[in-house]
């Protein structure tokens, strides 16, 4: 449906443009082709007798429609991908319009060349035997559209070169004349239309004089369908073409880009520079309104990096720090080791130390109230006190010793252990997961294998069945082949039988035939009509024989 409001946007009209163009053309292609169709089939049948030269010359020329009608198609497409939204589209800028107009200039001569060609081929068919007043009529009516149609094509081809020249020569064309083209395309297109709607409306009606005809065959039938629906094609592209062009006349028609304060418009060159100055001031535009970004606070700035940090820390530095925290937790465990074992030793000295600051309170308590006697033994025993600490000194340092050097031991053989049993926990998990898989494959495979028998029994099922009835089959034709082998010794037994009886016959046939005492007995028994026609007969098998 081709709207009615007029469009402003060139691009938008473009596009509706180059369907109606599209289905103008395919129209045009199915027209000329069912035409040539036609002159083959009507008002003869190249099947069962040659044409005419004329209608040969005729076909030729249709024939090459294809070369005429395509260039309409591709040019205008080259003239659509040309007008975008960079460019500026008046008619001294759209270079590809002279190329458009000059294909549809050679189509209009392709159809100034056919058309003595259409006029002969229609003046042929009036001159059938079978041609009625009415078709004849009808005829004459299709040569006056087909003079109109071609006629309405010169105009447009007139008018399309006018509207190309600007794109060849600036100065070609007023500026005050481009709308008084347009108006009169416009009504050139609907003139278009209303001579293909007659021409669609009278073949119409030969077409149903034509149905009444006695001779009228199926194939004339079908190619006149064919070619009414072209027709119609026609004359429905031909009129969105037309109401659309009326619609937006006023868009057409309407001033381009000029100078300001001129009245010449716009060349190529002046036209580039517009383009190249709009789009300076687009960007220009798109960068004073870009809005800024939004900006991230500090402390959530921190927050992320550090997350994206952390995360981003390579395989080999988190094994390094495992590695350290383990050392780390060793050598933390061997402290903790001998501070508890200074902690008791400690308390075994603190406790000591107490039992012999008792005794030596109570000695120096029983020294004081004492003899002299008892003062020196009291000193004496506070020197060996003195000496029993020093040798419990030693052996503490010693047992010391010895304990710290065998808790460094078993920590090494705990780390070793840890290592082993993490090593083995790793190969642990390696083994199970190779094992799911095995049990896996397996299931996998036991499936296989059991698809395998299942298939196995199936086709041992199928050959027994297929051996059964082979030889089933094998038994009922050796029995066939049996009672066919007893037929046709019946049959041959037969045959012998009778060519034997056969000979037999021939011989008392030819015993009467042959014998002159037999003849003369029969020419005296019976009567003479019986007896020529017998002698007649005789004669007659006798000739026989003797060929």
């Amino acid at each position: 449906m081709v709207s009615g409001t007029l469009t402003s946007d060139p691009g938008e009209l473009h596009i509706w443009r180059i369907h109606f163009i599209q289905d103008l053309v395919a129209a045009l292609l199915n027209f000329h082709s069912y035409t040539e169709q036609r002159v083959h089939i009507y008002p003869r049948d190249s099947s069962i007798e040659p044409i005419s030269p004329l209608n040969q010359k005729f076909s030729q020329y249709l024939h090459e429609n294809a070369a005429y009608v395509r260039p309409l198609e591709d040019s205008f497409l080259q003239l659509h991908q040309s007008i975008t939204e960079d460019t500026v589209t008046v008619l001294e800028t759209v270079v590809k319009l002279k190329s458009f107009a000059d294909n549809f200039s050679s189509y209009t001569h392709f159809l100034q060349k056919i058309l003595p060609y259409q006029l002969k081929s229609l003046e042929e068919e009036c001159e059938a035997p079978l041609c009625t007043a009415a078709l004849t009529a009808k005829n004459q009516e299709l040569q006056g559209d087909m003079k109109r149609v071609t006629s309405v094509f010169e105009k447009l081809q007139s008018y399309i070169n006018i509207l190309a020249l600007p794109s060849v020569r600036q100065d070609a064309m007023l500026p005050s004349s481009t709308s008084a083209v347009f108006t009169q395309l416009a009504a050139c297109l609907h003139s278009l239309h209303d001579a293909i709607k007659e021409m669609s409306k009278h073949y119409n009606q030969k077409a149903g004089l034509e149905q009444e005809l006695p001779t009228i065959t199926q194939k004339l039938c079908t190619t006149s369908e064919c070619l009414l629906g072209s027709l119609g094609s026609l004359t429905s592209s031909t009129g969105k073409i037309a109401t659309f062009f009326s619609n937006n006349l006023d868009f057409f028609t309407s001033p381009g880009y000029s100078p300001r304060g001129g009245t010449v418009t716009l060349n190529p060159l002046q036209a580039e520079s517009m383009l190249a100055n709009k789009k300076k001031a687009a960007a220009y535009m798109y960068a004073i309104k870009k809005p800024r970004p939004q900006s991230v606070p500090y402390r959530e700035a921190l927050s992320n990096r550090r997350i994206l940090t952390s995360s981003t820390e390579s395989r080999e530095g988190l094994t390094q720090q495992v590695q350290q925290s383990q050392e780390k937790i060793a050598r933390l465990e061997q402290e903790k080791e001998h501070w508890l074992l200074e902690a008791q030793l400690g308390k075994v000295r603190l406790e000591k130390e107490n039992q012999r600051i008792a005794d030596l309170e109570a000695q120096l308590a029983a020294a004081l109230g004492g003899s002299p006697n008892t003062q020196a033994a009291a000193a004496s025993t506070l020197a060996q006190s003195h000496e029993e600490v020093g040798d419990e000194d030693s052996r503490e340092q010693l047992i010391k010793t010895h304990y710290m050097a065998r808790v460094g031991e078993l920590t090494t053989q705990l780390q070793i252990s840890d290592s082993k049993a993490v090593h083995f926990h790793s190969e642990c998990r390696a083994l199970a997961k190779r094992l799911a898989i095995a049990e896996k494959s397996r299931e996998t495979l036991s499936e296989e294998v059991k698809r395998a028998n299942q298939n196995i029994t199936r086709l041992q099922d199928e050959l027994t069945t297929t051996k059964r009835s082979y030889e089933d089959q094998l038994s009922m034709m050796s029995d066939h082949l049996c009672s066919m082998n007893e037929t046709l010794s019946k049959q041959r037994e037969e045959i012998d039988t009778l060519k034997l009886g056969s000979k037999v016959q021939h011989l008392d046939f030819c015993y009467v035939c042959f014998n002159p005492f037999l003849f003369e007995l029969l020419s005296k028994m019976l009567p003479f009509e019986m007896f020529a026609f017998l002698s007649g007969l005789f004669s007659a098998v006798t000739s026989f024989h003797s060929i």
